[in-house]
């Protein structure tokens, strides 16, 4: 099973990019859920959402603890939330930021990862490029898939297809495979 913690502020579309990222595994034939956890969270507050993807049947349903993938959609929140906590020893980190990793001051909780598992792309940046808006859910799902192959960059185009219509959903593709160009491994 390989399990995905997503990061971020309420507002960034942690849940909807939790969602996505489930369908776009349910279209390769995989078994997936997405689990998101929130209360009564305000624009700009935490947030977290949990991926879940085997070729198996899943039957856990509570939050992922050990992640082999965690998402950052807001780097800010190093500082606040202990958000490499349970990380796997060999897992995967994509953050968004246009900053280099060694400028975010979190070599610790990273230098215990194989090299090429840690990846950045300034996906705020691309989300006001290609969709006017600082939302950059959909532009990390394009990263990820360029981060690992977990899930393929086709399958996340039919996610945002399935979940956004005409020129959003084109807006979003364009985004995602902007992202997905631009990942740089650290």
């Amino acid at each position: 099973m390989f399990e995905i913690r997503i990061h971020g502020r309420g507002g960034q579309g942690v849940v909807t990019a939790a969602e996505m990222l489930s369908i776009a595994a349910f279209e390769e034939g995989k078994h997936s859920q997405a689990i998101p956890s929130f209360g009564s969270e305000r624009m700009g507050a935490p947030v977290v959402a949990y991926v879940r993807i085997d070729d198996e049947p899943i039957e856990l349903y509570e939050p992922v603890m050990s992640p082999d993938l965690l998402i950052i959609q807001d780097p800010t929140l190093f500082h606040a939330v202990d958000v490499f906590s349970g990380l796997a020893s060999d897992g995967f980190v994509l953050i968004n930021t246009s900053r280099e990793v060694a400028d975010l001051h979190i070599e610790d909780a990273l230098q215990r990862l194989p090299e090429h598992h840690v990846a950045t792309v300034a996906a705020t940046e691309l989300a006001m490029r290609h969709l006017g808006r600082s939302t950059p859910n959909t532009v990390l799902l394009g990263a990820l898939t360029a981060l690992t192959d977990i899930i393929h960059f086709s399958s996340v185009v039919k996610a945002i297809n399935d979940k956004f219509s005409g020129d959003v959903a084109q807006r979003n593709v364009c985004a995602a495979q902007a992202a997905h160009d631009e990942a740089h491994a650290a």
